[in-house]
């Protein structure tokens, strides 16, 4: 009679299985979890001859490789997995947020000139128009997965308006308004301040569409004078000063772990 080996041998066995899977990856996607470039300039170098593994170029862009045991090596020269960095920018109005601008305008990058530190990225956009908060990191998995739609990571905006928006109106945005044949909807939208003639209202959306909370408010009729990113998740822009930046503390990081559901997706 055959023995029957006990259950948690077998899932120990499964993780182990699971685990070594997910180290092997395609070489743009190692490259890029590697954190020495996104995956269309690896497969622009692949493509180039330039990438290297265990001392043989490959030109394929769908090879696989274990990054447990690959070394990997661009130019001759081995690519290490960088050090993780997280910072948090409150972008001044009239910046884009790409690094390099063909018509020369300023960008986000003017602010990030004390570090010197290659491949990092914007998580998400905020427009030239827009301010406030605006994370950067190198860590590619964590901005994907903040970005992912389906982890409903809020952001939190403050906007002042032309006008005193009626209680019809929070209602229409948070019920869905159509622009241009898509439905945008706000989480939340609720009234902060307002004078005489225009107003502050606080929007929260979780959903990253192009533009999104100023088209619905034109849809409304209505004029965005001001656009402020305040929040991501927990994470609040605080009294940081225009153009400022600093590194995100453990705790911070942590929260929008949590939040994104990544501790969950660690632990299973």
């Amino acid at each position: 009679m055959r023995e029957r080996r006990p259950p948690h041998k077998t899932r120990a066995r499964t993780k182990s299985a699971d685990d070594a899977a997910a180290k092997r990856v395609t070489l743009p996607r190692a490259l890029s979890k590697l954190g020495y470039c996104s995956r269309t300039q690896a497969e622009r170098l692949i493509a180039e001859s330039r990438v290297a593994v265990d001392g043989r170029i490959i030109s394929d862009a769908s090879a696989w490789v274990d990054l447990a045991t690959a070394k990997i090596s661009v130019d001759g020269l081995v690519v290490v997995a960088e050090t993780k960095i997280y910072l948090m920018l409150n972008k001044p109005r009239g910046l884009v947020t790409t690094r390099h601008d063909p018509e020369g305008r300023p960008t986000v990058y003017d602010c990030l000139r004390e570090f010197d530190i290659p491949h990092l990225s914007p998580v998400g956009r905020l427009d030239k128009a827009s301010e406030g908060l605006l994370l950067f990191t190198n860590d590619t998995k964590f901005a994907q997965i903040l970005l992912d739609p389906v982890t409903h990571v809020t952001k939190t905006y403050h906007v002042q308006i032309d006008r005193i928006m009626d209680d019809e109106a929070f209602a229409a945005m948070t019920s869905g308004i159509r622009h241009d044949g898509e439905l945008l909807t706000a989480t939340a939208a609720r009234r902060l301040r307002q004078g005489d003639r225009n107003s502050w209202i606080e929007v929260e959306l979780d959903e990253g569409r192009n533009r999104q909370i100023r088209r619905m408010l034109e849809a409304l009729g209505t004029e965005c004078l001001r656009l402020v990113r305040v929040a991501i998740g927990e994470l609040e822009l605080g009294e940081l000063p225009k153009g400022a930046v600093r590194t995100l503390s453990d705790a911070e990081l942590q929260a929008l772990r949590r939040r994104a559901g990544m501790e969950r997706m660690r632990r299973n």
